[in-house]
């Protein structure tokens, strides 16, 4: 008899570096459809390791931000559940651990250069979204020689190895990518123990079972590097769907400090989140269903095949409340 497959466990994962806004609400509407539909549970995780960035008002704004347009989940911060914290902030030793099998393994190696000596080194032609291809100033490099750097700041980075990755996009199809041409060995972590998007990731998910990972497609070039990680631990990767993202009307991306989308906004000008659920859904390839309407009414509806492949432009605050 074969075995049963494993339930879906998906995630919501914003982070709280400002409210959220109408491009997030969408993804994070495929997310959760993506789950429901198939009878799955669903983890809230708050990102919020990259201290810089994080304003502490904006966590409790995520998860009214979410509540307002419908969205639950199984297990969060504001829940408990069997796999927390769901805090970023709050599983740096996890993250330290991951590091150091990586450096038993010599997978990884301390790396002295700045931004902008990268830039300087590394070849126009495989510059992108991150910046230029890291050029491999520290690649002969020991994980035992960060012993021996003092007080100089440091990063660890990925050995990145030849070869294409490839994984079938629930979204985008199949997808093959040579990580070692594009971006090169990436970072981990650095001197001051704070973990890095890339590995604090992999980590969460894995320790949270999550099995299906539905996000943006901005976050599709680091698909690749996570994929290298989960090998790199022995772990099975999750299954991966990128989604296209929300536009303004200028084809511009939406951004955090454009208050005009954002779902605070539209909450003060009274915007039913139902009348924007409806929009959204149809924007996904559900054009045929209720009217103003919940989440939960597009359960049975929804098809991840059915999302279209090119951007959505934002709807304006007007045609929400008319």
């Amino acid at each position: 008899m074969l075995p049963s497959p494993s339930p879906v466990v998906g995630r919501l994962a914003p982070s709280p570096t400002g409210g959220l806004h109408v491009g997030h609400a969408r993804t994070f509407l495929i997310a959760w459809l993506a789950a429901r539909s198939r009878g799955g549970r669903i983890v809230l995780r708050i990102e919020d390791i990259d201290a810089s960035r994080v304003r502490p008002e904006a966590l409790s704004g995520l998860i009214v931000d979410l509540r307002w347009v419908g969205l639950d989940w199984d297990e969060g911060p504001d829940l408990g559940g069997a796999h927390g914290p769901y805090l970023q902030s709050q599983r740096t030793s996890l993250y330290e651990q991951m590091l150091d099998r990586l450096k038993q393994k010599e997978l990884v190696y301390p790396c002295t250069c700045t931004r902008a000596e990268i830039a300087r080194v590394a070849s126009a032609p495989h510059s992108g979204e991150e910046g230029p291809s890291y050029p491999g100033t520290c690649l002969n490099r020991r994980a035992e020689d960060a012993d021996s750097l003092s007080e100089r700041p440091f990063s660890w980075r990925f050995r990145v190895p030849k070869g294409r990755v490839e994984w079938n996009d629930q979204a985008r199809g199949w997808q093959s990518v040579d990580p070692s041409a594009v971006g090169g060995d990436f970072l981990v972590g650095r001197s001051t123990g704070e973990p890095a998007y890339q590995l604090a990731v992999v980590c969460d998910d894995h320790f949270m079972e999550v099995n299906q990972v539905i996000r943006g497609d901005d976050l599709v070039t680091s698909t690749p590097r996570q994929i290298l990680l989960y090998e790199a631990m022995g772990w099975t990767p999750p299954s991966f769907g990128h989604v296209p993202l929300v536009i303004d009307d200028q084809r511009k991306r939406l951004a955090k400090r454009d208050q005009s989308i954002k779902l605070e906004t539209l909450r003060e000008r009274g915007v039913d989140p139902r009348r924007l659920i409806k929009v959204l859904a149809n924007s996904i390839g559900m054009s045929k269903g209720p009217g103003d309407s919940w989440p939960e009414d597009w359960i049975e509806r929804f098809d991840l095949a059915s999302v279209p492949r090119g951007p959505w432009v934002a709807p304006g605050v007007e045609s929400l409340t008319g």
